[in-house]
């Protein structure tokens, strides 16, 4: 496989194959380096993530990770989930057509100036999360409860977090199943991406 068509399976679908070509070749006119991260092109400035893209079922997509901070003159910028994305945000576009080199370029050398000065949004302040009754009741397994007490707030917390924000009862049960087994070995749930 050539090298160009590996980092576009990488990047998304193949449906967005030309437009991802296309949005990968106006990032490279920044100056940015290269990496590969959680499988995809990630554009850094002095080993800062500043811009990604990808392809998706609906859309193909170029995302800043500092978006928050940009400007965003012509308001084509969003959050992937209202409410839970913090600094991420995203251009989403639905046809090649849509595609502006030279805004592109405003908002990615904008985004490069966010990194030189430095600015994040501060980590919110640790709360924790009581447990779910599911997982209470999960307790009743003593080694379950040892496992999870041996775990670190923060990991303890992404596993209630993943329990509370399943809406049925079966989807629930089914992520406890899934999670029992990594308490017990004392992983945390996204610790496979960290």
């Amino acid at each position: 496989m050539e090298k160009d068509k590996i980092s576009i399976a990488i990047q998304g679908d193949e449906q967005w194959a030309e437009e991802l070509a296309t949005l990968a070749s106006i990032i490279a006119k920044a100056p940015l380096d290269k990496s590969i991260k959680w499988g995809a092109e990630v554009f850094t400035y002095n080993n800062k993530n500043v811009v990604s893209y990808g392809g998706f079922k609906n859309f193909f997509t170029i995302w800043f990770y500092n978006g928050v901070f940009l400007k965003d003159q012509y308001k084509v910028l969003i959050a992937a989930t209202e409410g839970k994305t913090k600094s991420l945000r995203q251009w989403r576009f639905n046809s090649r057509t849509e595609i502006d080199e030279n805004k592109i370029l405003e908002y990615i050398n904008e985004a490069i100036e966010i990194e030189k000065k430095g600015l994040k949004i501060k980590p919110e302040k640790f709360k924790p999360v009581p447990p779910p009754q599911l997982l209470m009741n999960a307790f009743a397994d003593k080694n379950l409860l040892t496992a999870f007490g041996r775990l670190s707030p923060g990991k303890q917390k992404e596993y209630i977090v993943f329990l509370n924000e399943a809406k049925q009862e079966t989807t629930k049960l089914n992520r406890l199943e899934k999670i029992r087994p990594m308490i017990l070995q004392g992983v945390g749930l996204n610790d496979k991406y960290k």
